[in-house]
């Protein structure tokens, strides 16, 4: 009599987890139509803008804003080329100033953070309290003047527009917390042991495997400088227009034509009917933005391959 062989069904290798990690067809291609609605929704506002700046200023004030305008100008931006050398110099200025203050952020907030993330740092608590202080605490407006123009002779310099702004506590404590929660103390007990420096093991063990702090942290420093306009309202004199950055320069020209506009009977019709006041604004807008846009894709490398880095092995 033939022996019966009982038929068993193999089991899925694997830790048991990997079905949970699986999408089906149908709910991966709903997560994908998601996605893209949502990439599209983040889109528009920014080409509703771009199509606004190419309109002309009869259409607007007929038949306002639209995705296809009745009629196509490039006036605003003819407006702004005929002031090329005056934008050009505070376009230089501004990324100047937007790379100096991100670079000078970075070393400030990246070596405190650090410093403040040893357990065995004596003066942890002090510095600790020290820079959580002006946080809640601030000195005012006048007193921030006063201490910058007068004590620290930073008026009408590239350094009133980068020192004021170049450590914050708030990325500090970030970075602080980074250290703490993700860095091993066995890698830089590692390096202690092989001789190195706190200077060594801070950037050559700490720093690589922090590049997700450090790219966050760099892509706000670098909006913040990039967008900033009230420093050079506050400290720069008008016989220092050289120092001015792109921003106040745009703000300037915006009000200006917002100035006339508001004030059309004090100025010949011609030169009210020329300006092209709400296609600037829109074009203004496209100047700001498309540098800094165009800057994301280089955090977003460090934001993607970083996450990955620091593993200890057992």
């Amino acid at each position: 009599m033939p022996a019966i062989t009982k038929k068993t069904t193999p089991r899925p290798t694997g830790d048991g987890l990997s079905r949970y990690n699986q999408l089906k067809p149908l709910t991966d291609f709903t997560f994908s139509v998601l996605f893209i609605l949502l990439a599209l929704l983040t889109f528009l506002p920014l080409l509703f803008v771009f199509i606004i700046s190419l309109s002309s200023e009869a259409t607007i004030a007929q038949h306002g804003y639209s995705f296809f305008p009745k009629e196509l100008s490039l006036d605003s931006y003819a407006y702004l080329w005929q002031s090329k050398d005056y934008i050009g110099r505070s376009f230089i200025n501004s990324i100047g100033i937007t790379i100096a203050g991100t670079l000078l952020g970075l070393v400030l907030t990246s070596t405190l953070g650090y410093t403040l993330s040893r357990p065995n740092y004596r003066l942890k608590r002090l510095y600790t309290v020290m820079i959580l202080v002006p946080m809640f605490f601030s000195g005012g407006l006048v007193a921030r003047y006063m201490v910058n123009t007068q004590i620290y002779g930073l008026k009408n310099t590239y350094l009133a527009l980068i020192l004021p702004g170049a450590c914050s506590t708030f990325y500090v404590i970030i970075m602080r917390t980074f250290f703490q929660t993700t860095v091993p103390d066995s890698i830089i007990e590692s390096g202690k042991i092989d001789g190195a420096s706190q200077f060594r093991i801070f950037t050559q063990l700490v720093l690589p495997i922090s590049l997700p702090v450090i790219a966050t942290i760099g892509l706000f420093f670098t909006f913040n400088y990039w967008n900033a306009w009230y420093g050079a309202m506050l400290y720069l004199d008008s016989n220092h227009r050289e120092l001015y950055p792109l921003q106040y320069v745009l703000i300037s020209i915006e009000r200006n034509i917002s100035f006339m506009a508001r004030n059309e009977e004090y100025f010949s019709e011609e030169i009210i009917a020329t300006l092209p006041t709400e296609t600037m604004r829109m074009a203004i807008v496209m100047v700001v933005v498309l540098p800094i846009a165009c800057s994301y894709p280089f955090f977003q490398r460090y934001f993607v391959g970083g996450l990955t880095i620091g593993a200890v092995k057992g």
